[in-house]
């Protein structure tokens, strides 16, 4: 089963009625994703795209038996968003909104706490199941095929790299999964990778990681110590200068620790399979695949 999708995935997309919301429903439906309802409050009872338009997440699951949401809510309101679909009983939230105060997200993730509601992100470009034909999601699905490789990004545009690559190469997708680049987010790369570690679907995994934080080092000790499956990995900023901010909110190197050194040092103790350059990722899941070393 890939990861975190199904087909019974029914989708309810907040801020359906907003410019992004309604442009990547209509792709989102075009690639075969079950959307099912919208929420745009005081817009309820209208049509957008075809699908029907409810005033809250509670009234669009109750009526459609959505399981799963997708914000495209401005910043200011999405952190609320996020807690609202959580509270509506929802299985999976995916935040693509960016600029969201790490305040709000950690305020998000203080109530999170204990619920069955998993978010992916914010600022991601969703995730995808190219087997399944269904995304949550602004990523371009052409690059994507199904296969049997599971892919972690911090990063959007390098996922979409990385993944035409593989694609290539021959080396299909089973999900992909963009946990966004700010410095508080939902679903890291450790809770993911254990759940690659256990799909039946999955063979192995590419990770795309990049300067600042401490997740790709987390992930590391724990390939190292409990996954079966062949890893690879890339990780994006090494010329990035000492406390500045390169790109993602989450990507700055801070007191000397979260540098790319540092990671590439962690990852390749951990036996994974490290790409030199954006244009290697392919290749280097390849050679995990086989079981080669760099």
């Amino acid at each position: 089963m890939p990861i975190l999708l199904s087909g019974e995935t029914r989708v309810v997309v907040q801020g359906i009625t907003g410019g992004a919301g309604k442009f990547h429903t209509g792709l989102m439906r075009q690639y075969g994703t079950q959307v099912v309802a919208g929420v745009t409050p005081g817009k309820g009872g209208s049509l957008a795209e075809g699908v029907p338009v409810f005033d809250t997440v509670l009234q669009a699951r109750e009526a459609t038996g959505a399981n799963a949401s997708i914000v495209f809510v401005p910043a200011r309101f999405a952190a609320d968003s996020v807690i609202e679909a959580a509270d509506a009983g929802m299985d999976l939230v995916v935040c693509i909104t960016e600029g969201i105060p790490a305040l709000d997200m950690a305020r998000v993730k203080n109530l999170l706490a204990g619920k069955k509601t998993v978010l992916v992100g914010p600022n991601t470009p969703g995730l995808i199941a190219p087997g399944l034909r269904c995304k949550l999601g602004i990523m371009p699905d052409m690059v994507f095929s199904p296969g049997r490789i599971g892919v972690i990004s911090r990063s959007g545009t390098l996922t979409y790299e990385a993944v035409d690559q593989l694609t290539r190469l021959g080396l299909g997708q089973s999900t992909c999964i963009g946990i966004g680049g700010d410095p508080v987010v939902g679903m890291a790369f450790l809770e993911l990778l254990e759940r690659f570690e256990a799909d039946s679907e999955t063979d192995g995994v590419l990770l795309i990681g990049e300067i600042g934080g401490n997740q790709e080092e987390r992930a590391a000790r724990f390939i190292a110590e409990k996954m079966t499956k062949p890893v690879a990995a890339f990780i994006a900023g090494k010329t990035a200068p000492p406390g500045r901010r390169m790109g993602h909110a989450g990507a700055i190197i801070s007191g000397g620790k979260g540098t790319a050194a540092d990671k590439v040092a962690a990852l390749s103790a951990a036996g994974i399979v490290v790409a030199p350059t954006p244009a290697d990722i392919g290749v280097a899941m390849k050679k995990a695949l086989e079981g080669r070393r760099q």
